[in-house]
């Protein structure tokens, strides 16, 4: 297992940071970052699938002088534990959220969310309305839909899924292409977002992902992100940014028209050539809006 204290040298310069640990009720040991001025007021990443808080770099390094910038690996990600046996499920992410941020005796959170981050993070957000500030979205969802691309459905079948996404690590590699299109990650960069993931044993998470989203009621997920996205009416008074990669095999556009309905205050800003990494497909656009809305708390 990847230790949830050690990053290798050879990434820091894309990665300059030292993860903090946190053991969540169930055992695991889940890292994090916690970078910037130590205060009450966060702003809180969530990263989805196959990524990490390797996703959320630069973004950290913009914020981190004059904002507190909380970034967890959920369980089986990342730099965090990657046990067989873990509860790898939406409610057990959610919760393991919030006793993270209880732990830290977080006061207010901007919250910004990708990918399944935007479900677990709205999870959370929830439940806990009157910790939120400003939202910024990007190519996410938090809410039930019947849409998967033929190429995640594929990882989701029984024998063939985890052929593919645990031995040819047919899901974390192929993202690193895929989920871009305006540009190219570096071989670096590929190889930053890949670390966490270079074993059977180590995309066990990967794996569960996929197996986690629901498609319909009889799904063990179905009832909690019902329950995530009856919430989200809650935040149509936040200040809220939706920032959307229009090249988005995954994520499309019709999950872009779902966010302006339910958060119809939301700024929208939607890049027509960027992919689903779209923070870092498009960073120049991406970057500035956002430090705009968070440097100051």
């Amino acid at each position: 297992m990847v230790n949830a204290a050690h990053i290798p040298a050879w990434m820091a310069p894309e990665y300059p940071f030292v993860p903090h640990a946190f053991t969540t009720p169930r055992g695991a040991r889940m890292s994090f970052l916690d970078e910037g001025p130590r205060t009450a007021d966060v702003v809180l990443m969530v990263h989805g699938n196959p990524t990490w808080s390797y996703y959320y770099r630069h973004l950290v390094t913009a914020l981190r002088e004059t904002r507190r910038c909380v970034v967890p690996d959920h369980i089986g990600m990342g730099a965090s534990d990657k046990p067989e046996d873990y509860p790898y499920t939406l409610e057990t992410r959610i919760a393991d959220l919030e006793t993270l941020v209880a732990s830290l005796g977080v006061k207010r959170i901007d919250l910004v969310v990708h990918d399944w981050g935007g479900a677990i993070g709205f999870g959370f957000a929830a439940r806990h309305p009157h910790l939120i500030g400003r939202l910024v979205i990007l190519n996410t969802a938090a809410f039930a839909s019947n849409r998967i691309p033929a190429r995640i459905a594929a990882c989701k079948l029984p024998f063939v899924g985890p052929l593919l996404v645990r031995g040819a690590n047919g899901f974390a590699w192929p993202a690193t292409w895929m989920a871009m299109h305006r540009r190219t990650l570096s071989a670096d960069e590929k190889r930053g977002y890949l670390w966490p993931y270079g074993s059977w044993a180590n995309r066990v998470a990967v794996a569960a992902f996929v197996r986690d989203i629901p498609m319909n009621p009889s799904h063990p997920t179905w009832e909690t992100l019902q329950s995530v996205e009856a919430g989200l009416a809650q935040f149509k008074d936040r200040t809220a940014l939706v920032l959307w990669g229009g090249r988005d095999f995954c994520f499309n556009d019709s999950f872009l028209e779902r966010w302006r309905a339910v958060l119809p205050q939301a700024a929208v800003h939607r890049m027509a050539d960027a992919g689903h990494y779209v923070l870092d497909d498009a960073r120049d656009e991406v970057l500035p809006r956002i430090k705009r809305l968070l440097a100051s708390a």
